[in-house]
């Protein structure tokens, strides 16, 4: 859906994006990641035909985006940061005007189901100089859906928005991918990255330091993860049999609750399940703490490369 190959912009010789190769696959809800001035803003302005790449390649639905530039485009929708309206508008206005910049059918039903979806309904009428910064996000949201894209580019899409508000964007976020759309999200909101995406890209200084799944991310990035079981009972018995495996790191009990330490290199939840109830333990049930999206990107962009390294997985 999105490939880019070697894209690099150059400002007076400073790299703003240095060979950045992204990989982003068809129905995918994409998280881009990185700290400010890392590049990501300057990267979607290319992948819109804003910018000219200094080099590389772009392609979007499999097709280079300098041969066939206006046809692509009427494929993407995009939410920027912040909305720049005609406040004498009214929002019904307002989304009719692009309607019929975009030939869509039926739009005024279109424009009411859109407005519904975001809140905005009552507020059809009232003028855009009258409205918060986050209705205007949710307009945004709603003029870029109006010509039914294929792909959401969405950069700071929840920018303003209140818990209601985010909550709303993030639920028509995850409708308009169970319909097949594809989204790429660029944010600072770590924790709705996370909630929403399942791959991810995170870029520092222009480049690319890592591309891949949160679940591979986190075994990458972290040797160890943190096990709470609950057992009915705990037992010395069960103690001992458990801190016999090497994979165990280090266990502490806290009456009918143990934590364990274990290596990352597998999941090992059905052997300790197993070893408890040789033991003559009940398992109650097995949490899994796991490395956070903010913990990960910390992680990276604190520059500790090599923690990226293929893993080497023993059996």
């Amino acid at each position: 859906m999105i490939r880019t190959e070697n894209l690099t912009k150059e400002y007076d010789g400073f790299k703003a994006v240095d060979n950045l190769n992204l990989d982003v696959k068809e129905g995918e809800i994409y998280g881009f990641l990185g700290p400010n001035g890392a590049g990501k803003t300057t990267t979607i302005l290319m992948l819109l035909g804003i910018l000219r790449p200094t080099k590389g390649k772009i392609y979007l639905f499999e097709e280079d985006l300098t041969k066939n530039f206006l046809s692509l485009k009427r494929r993407i929708g995009v939410v920027s940061e912040k909305q720049y309206l005609y406040k004498e508008m009214a929002a019904g206005e307002y989304l009719d005007f692009f309607a019929g910049l975009y030939g869509v059918k039926d739009k005024k039903k279109k424009i009411d189901e859109l407005l519904e979806a975001m809140g905005l309904l009552e507020v059809k009428n009232r003028k855009l100089g009258a409205f918060s910064r986050g209705m205007q996000q949710k307009l945004g949201f709603a003029r870029a859906l109006l010509h039914d894209p294929e792909l959401l580019l969405l950069d700071e899409p929840v920018s303003g928005l209140d818990p209601t508000g985010i909550k709303q964007v993030r639920d028509l976020i995850e409708e308009e991918n169970r319909k097949g759309r594809t989204i790429f999200i660029s944010s600072h909101l770590l924790s709705e990255v996370e909630r929403l995406c399942r791959e991810v890209a995170i870029i520092n200084e222009g480049k690319l330091l890592a591309e891949d799944t949160m679940e591979n991310l986190r075994r990458k990035l972290s040797k160890t993860v943190e096990l709470e079981v609950e057992l009915s009972r705990a037992k010395e018995e069960i103690m001992k049999a458990l801190s016999s495996f090497d994979f165990v790191q280090a266990i502490k009990q806290q009456e009918n609750f143990l934590t364990l330490r274990v290596k990352s290199d597998r999941d090992y939840r059905a052997q300790i399940s197993e070893t408890i109830s040789r033991q003559g333990g009940v398992v109650l049930g097995i949490k899994v703490k796991e490395m956070s999206l903010e913990e990960a990107f910390i992680t990276i962009t604190q520059k500790n490369i090599s923690l990226l390294a293929p893993l080497e997985v023993t059996e």
